[in-house]
């Protein structure tokens, strides 16, 4: 079982640039021992002869066309009210 100590959990909130106070700590030691433990429990799963799966549509890449849509007022009038000549 894979377990993390509170001194590593200091540690990953420092890289992470977290500021945990110790209550925080205890809560994440604890809730990421869970996951790590969950995790450990995956990989035990026989998956021999089981196709890796993308996605369960078949779909891929379906993008919407994008639109300009003009919101009334054009780009020079704005242009125009700047005190920088652009």
């Amino acid at each position: 079982m894979a377990t993390l100590s509170t001194d590593e959990v200091r540690h990953i909130a420092k890289l992470a640039r977290l500021t945990l106070n110790d209550g925080e700590v205890e809560k994440f030691t604890t809730e990421l021992t869970s996951v790590l433990t969950y995790i450990d429990r995956l990989q035990e799963v026989d998956t021999k002869g089981v196709e890796p799966l993308e996605s369960i549509t078949g779909l891929r890449n379906c993008w919407r066309e994008d639109t300009v849509e003009q919101d009334g007022v054009p780009p020079d009038s704005l242009l125009e009210c700047s005190p920088l000549p652009v």
